[in-house]
């Protein structure tokens, strides 16, 4: 009952909110002498606060219009190559007179938030790159009849999206697709299939969480899958779409992401608070920016989300060797023909460092001057895939890596 009570709760506080706005935007209409006394300001402030606190946040759009390459800015289309009860395949297409780089297929993580997520990470690499990403869909938007969801069909998805796009591909996955994407290309390569990406990148990825565990690790095992099955799934209230399907909601993951840097979020908007009553415009959209990314979520199938506990976290299958797909067992090692990065950030709380570099022991068959490790200084979790380190520092390596490699 807790997804109802939470839907419950906003639904009661939206009179307040609708009222709130419109006292917020009567203490700052600028033709109104008394918007610019220190009082109003910091009224008007407040009521950010609350209406903030009190909202639906929507997906955010990836907003990507046009890139910069060279001298000249060109315009880029979003276009739906494939889409699948739980994912549409994105395809980021630049308007030029032919497309010759090369073809990046972007696996954005299923954990909580949406793939604009990385709208920073394609962002940095569409000037050079042709880009494709998996756009995974809120799973309480999705009808019971469209079927379930687990990790296994998740690596069906990521196998079917690098044959649809050839074997040119380099694929980048993002955090939580690290295991699952390592696993679609040993199967690709055990089977000798002509998909095999020519590079695979794994970021902040939980391939082996024995190694450094962090918060999150420590309490996948500190309970049995039981606990999780009754404790954090819910079904989905009738009146969405997904209605009756057991899902992990998107705002228990977001508490949990939250609670993490509990201090630094209440900080966050203390800061914001100061700011709107002092009129720091930049200072104000930076941390509306950054939120209302951070703060929409979607909800996980409840398949996916267990069995990804108990693979990954609990029996550590991958690193152990007893991880099969469909009864097929999952053979790191096959892998000859991909080239191999892995990228960590030192202050990761959520993957560890060396939980990620740990994929290079298990490609034994990959050559070591095909192989690449970079462990990242002075960043987060996040730093690694958006940020100004990302486009000055690790970009440009991941590019270089991508190049040598195709």
């Amino acid at each position: 009952m807790l997804y109802q009570a939470l839907d419950a709760h906003l639904a009661a506080l939206m009179p307040l909110r609708l009222a709130g706005e419109a006292l917020q935007q009567l203490l700052t209409h600028p033709l109104i002498p008394t918007t610019y006394t220190p009082v109003a300001r910091a009224a008007a402030a407040g009521l950010e606060l609350f209406e903030r606190a009190t909202r639906r946040y929507r997906k955010p759009e990836f907003g990507l219009a046009t890139v910069r390459i060279g001298d000249a800015d060109v315009a880029v289309r979003e276009e739906i190559v494939v889409e699948r009860p739980f994912c549409r395949l994105i395809h980021f297409a630049r308007d030029l007179p032919s497309d010759r780089d090369p073809t990046v297929l972007i696996v954005a993580p299923m954990s909580g938030h949406h793939a604009t997520l990385l709208r920073g990470t394609v962002a940095a690499m569409l000037p050079e790159h042709d880009v494709y990403i998996t756009d995974w869909i809120d799973a309480r938007d999705v009808p019971l009849a469209r079927g379930t969801f687990d990790l296994d069909d998740y690596i069906d998805y990521v196998i079917d999206f690098l044959r649809l796009l050839g074997g040119d591909t380099h694929v980048l996955a993002v955090c939580q697709p690290s295991p699952p994407v390592l696993a679609a290309v040993s199967l690709l390569a055990a089977a000798g299939d002509p998909a095999q990406p020519r590079s695979m990148t794994l970021m902040g990825g939980p391939v082996d969480t024995r190694v450094n565990p962090t918060i999150v690790n420590k309490l996948a095992t500190s309970r049995p899958l039981e606990w999780f099955e009754h404790k954090v799934i819910h079904l989905v209230p009738h009146w969405y779409r997904g209605a009756n399907r057991r899902v992990y909601p998107g705002f228990l993951q977001l508490t949990g992401f939250m609670s993490m840097n509990l201090d630094r979020h209440v900080g966050e908007h203390m800061k914001l608070f100061h700011h709107l009553v002092r009129g720091d415009g930049e200072g104000v959209e930076a941390h509306r920016r950054f939120y209302d990314e951070y703060l929409s979520v979607m909800d996980l199938s409840a398949d996916f989300y267990l069995q990804t506990i108990r693979t990954v976290f609990q029996e550590h299958a991958l690193p152990e060797g007893t991880m099969a797909h469909r009864g097929v067992r999952i053979e790191p090692r096959a892998i000859e023909r991909t080239a191999l990065m892995t990228v960590e950030g030192e202050k990761d709380d959520i993957s560890g460092v060396g939980q990620t570099r740990a994929a290079h022991a298990l490609c034994t068959g990959i050559p070591r001057d095909r192989r690449r490790h970079r462990l990242q200084r002075g960043v987060g979790h996040f730093g690694i895939f958006n940020g100004r380190r990302w486009r000055e520092e690790i970009y440009p390596e991941l590019r270089d890596f991508i190049r040598r490699n195709g």
